[in-house]
């Protein structure tokens, strides 16, 4: 899934403002009298607690799974497992929504995008091989995506960067070895990277004594990025990627991203959207922090 992909994924899931977005040029959605109640739902997702909104995602996903195949079912499965994944809904929930999207998947089989499983074979695949969900399909492009995923985990492996945080330190990941060290991609524009920050510093807080090195990595400027550090007090390094080379090292097309190193380099753990305090522990837990 290339990064225009994955920004169109995040469109889907959280912009559905207008109950109307752009395809590509000049081309626009237009929601059935059946369907804009779900969009409702959909777009007030992320106001809910969370065990209300454990509850209406699983109704949601029912919901969409139970609609006429029409083109706009595929995009509404799409949204309902993006924001699925941002935090900790319970295992029953997330497996509804896997397989209301591969269900939609069979139904109406979207094309390869320039010669790559599209994006929505890609999200399927990774909701199995990342959050260990139970799904089949028949499709070659699904087929593609679990091979992609396991290629980039390979290529995340293989990472290593030098980067300078916001105090001026330069933080360089092969030499952090003997380290437990969680990588995070985040954004001060981005929601769920918001959400899961206080979670991160207090496990920071718990754990440096023990060896843990929290490394939080945006694209943006100093400029942006330095006020909101301050004003959330956030005590774990902030360190800059202008360029984007270490998100493209990472493969990292959609934020929050976080990746956990063990004290001998290994990749350990990883997530493909916002953690819980309890997830995070879970990842660190992997890596012999308890």
């Amino acid at each position: 899934m290339n990064l225009l992909s994955r920004l169109f994924a995040s469109v889907v899931a959280c912009a559905l403002l207008s109950l109307s977005f752009p395809l590509a040029a000049q081309e626009k959605v237009v929601w059935s009298e059946q369907e804009k109640p779900i969009v409702e739902q959909l777009r007030g997702l992320r106001k809910l607690d969370d065990d209300v909104r454990a509850r209406t995602t699983r109704g949601l996903a029912l919901q969409i799974r139970n609609l006429a195949v029409v083109p706009n079912k595929l995009r509404l499965a799409e949204a309902l497992a993006n924001l699925s994944t941002e935090g900790d809904f319970g295992r029953e929930t997330l497996q509804a929504v896997t397989t209301t999207l591969a269900s939609a998947l069979r139904e109406q089989p979207p094309a390869p995008e320039k010669g790559e499983p599209n994006s929505m074979y890609v999200e399927l695949a990774s909701l199995v091989r990342y959050e260990h969900m139970q799904a089949t399909s028949d499709s070659p492009q699904f087929a593609a995506a679990m091979t992609k995923l396991a290629s980039d985990d390979a290529k995340r492996q293989d990472a290593d960067f030098t980067l300078t945080d916001l105090a001026g330190k330069s933080w360089h990941l092969n030499e952090l070895h003997d380290h437990v060290v969680l990588v995070n991609f985040w954004a001060t524009w981005c929601p769920p990277c918001r959400k899961e920050m206080p979670d991160l510093d207090a496990l920071y807080k718990q754990f440096k004594d023990q060896g843990l090195v929290i490394l939080a990595i945006s694209d943006e400027d100093a400029a942006k990025v330095s006020p909101f550090i301050a004003e959330k007090k956030i005590s774990y390094p902030i360190l800059l990627d202008p360029g984007r080379k270490v998100n493209e090292q990472f493969v990292v097309e959609g934020i929050p991203k976080s990746f956990v190193f063990d004290r001998n380099g290994k990749l350990v753990a990883q997530s493909i959207d916002m953690r819980t305090r309890s997830q995070f522990l879970g990842m660190l837990a992997q890596a012999g922090l308890k």
